[in-house]
């Protein structure tokens, strides 16, 4: 346990909303941004997922790919003869990085998010996070470290934690390593051999499926084990009324501005 901060409470009951917006605010403004997540908030969204990884000098920001181009203007801004991998980044020169006018002119000049802003912007507005850990090449183990740290120490006087999420096992190791009280999910893609045992053995507290994945028998198994059941990513109305038939916990999408999350 880090000597600077304080264990965080266990999970006594699922806290958390069952809607989740997809890294901020789905396809409606620039992903994994806090123009992102203000506009999720504002469809009344109070979840979201979002994608965390390092910078080279170890600082937790958002980005979902392992590399710049997609979402910012790294290309025009490094030149051609420079990493294209954000982990090969320090902080300072990833802040300068245009991470909005990919998406419209409207978000020009919007930057990359430090997970540090994020969590200022969610604890002032009383909003829970989906936090998936998303390593650079090489860094799995200890990204799950750095950012569990992160997270202890920014919701220290909180009841409530972000779930931490990867499809990495080593990234939830890390995790589980650094802080064993931070809730942890398995992300899946599909549902491969030894699934269960693995989350079991990760201790998680959720599984987190592609939608296709659920139906009675993965979801009976799951919540067998004592696990939440969560999917991503849940954008047509037939399909979100599936898996709330099913009774699973979470619906991660990219539609905020088409379902309630009342």
């Amino acid at each position: 346990m880090n000597a600077t901060t304080h264990p965080l409470p266990p999970l006594a009951h699922w806290p958390y909303p069952r809607w989740i917006a997809h890294r901020g605010a789905g396809k409606l403004a620039p992903e994994n941004t806090l123009a992102a997540f203000r506009l999720g908030a504002s469809h009344g969204y109070r979840m979201f997922e979002c994608d965390v990884k390092l910078s080279q000098d170890g600082v937790p920001f958002l980005l979902h790919d392992d590399t710049l181009q997609r979402t910012t203007n790294a290309r025009a801004r490094l030149g051609e003869g420079h990493s294209a991998l954000g982990g090969d980044h320090p902080w300072g020169l990833l802040a300068q990085l245009d991470a909005g006018s990919w998406h419209s002119r409207a978000y020009a000049g919007e930057p990359l998010p430090t997970l540090d802003a994020v969590a200022a912007f969610c604890l002032r507005n009383h909003l829970f996070l989906n936090l998936e850990l998303k390593p650079s090449p090489g860094t799995e183990r200890h990204t799950g470290e750095v950012v569990a740290r992160h997270v202890a120490r920014l919701w220290q006087d909180e009841a409530v934690a972000p779930l931490l999420s990867s499809f990495d096992v080593e990234a939830l190791e890390g995790a589980r390593h650094a802080h064993a009280e931070l809730p942890r999910g398995l992300l899946l893609e599909s549902l491969w051999n030894g699934w269960l045992e693995a989350a079991r053995a990760l201790d998680c507290v959720a599984i987190i499926c592609h939608h296709a994945l659920w139906d009675s028998h993965s979801v009976a198994q799951a919540q067998a084990g004592g696990f939440r059941t969560l999917s991503y990513t849940v954008n047509d109305a037939d399909e979100a009324q599936r898996l709330l038939d099913l009774g699973t916990d979470g619906l991660i999408t990219d539609r905020v501005d088409a379902f309630s999350p009342d």
